[in-house]
């Protein structure tokens, strides 16, 4: 099996201030021609759930309340996974290219997060006009916009 090298690109910060990626100073350059793309696609890693254990997990015990009993954690977006990837797409508030900054207005991603890679958020590549999903999840909202305001703690069963 290949062996595959990581190296993290940055790193949230979270704060009274708002949520940013900060950049390492050896991958400022990357961030050249960002400005005019609303929404960023943040890879970053689910650092609390990498190990053994966690790594070893391949289902869950209905994880939402409407779901199926058990779920394999490709179904979910359960950190605790066989790679503790995660992907969130977040609207750009600001870059600041000198310092390295670009503020973002959310990410499910905790202070400290290490993140692997920014890609810009493209329509023509990343929207789904009518995607499909179970009928267990049908009522979720249809956009971040709209998730804002969706009582998300009446879905987990955490």
């Amino acid at each position: 099996m290949a062996v595959f090298e990581v190296h993290p690109v940055g790193i949230i910060r979270s704060n009274e201030e708002g949520t940013f990626i900060e950049i390492q100073k050896e991958y400022f350059q990357a961030l050249t021609a960002l400005e005019g793309f609303s929404h960023v696609n943040v890879i970053w890693w689910f650092s609390g759930f990498d190990n053994d254990e966690a790594r070893a997990v391949l289902t869950a015990e209905q994880p939402y309340k409407k779901a199926p009993d058990v779920m394999g954690v490709f179904a979910t977006r359960s950190p605790i996974r066989p790679n503790p990837l995660a992907l969130t797409a977040s609207e750009v508030i600001g870059i600041d290219y000198e310092n390295g900054i670009v503020q973002i207005a959310y990410t499910d991603a905790n202070d400290g997060s290490p993140v692997l890679d920014i890609k810009p958020y493209t329509p023509s590549l990343d929207r789904v006009e009518e995607p499909g999903v179970p009928d267990w999840c049908g009522h979720w909202p249809k956009s971040i916009e709209a998730s804002a305001d969706f009582a998300w703690e009446e879905e987990f069963n955490f």
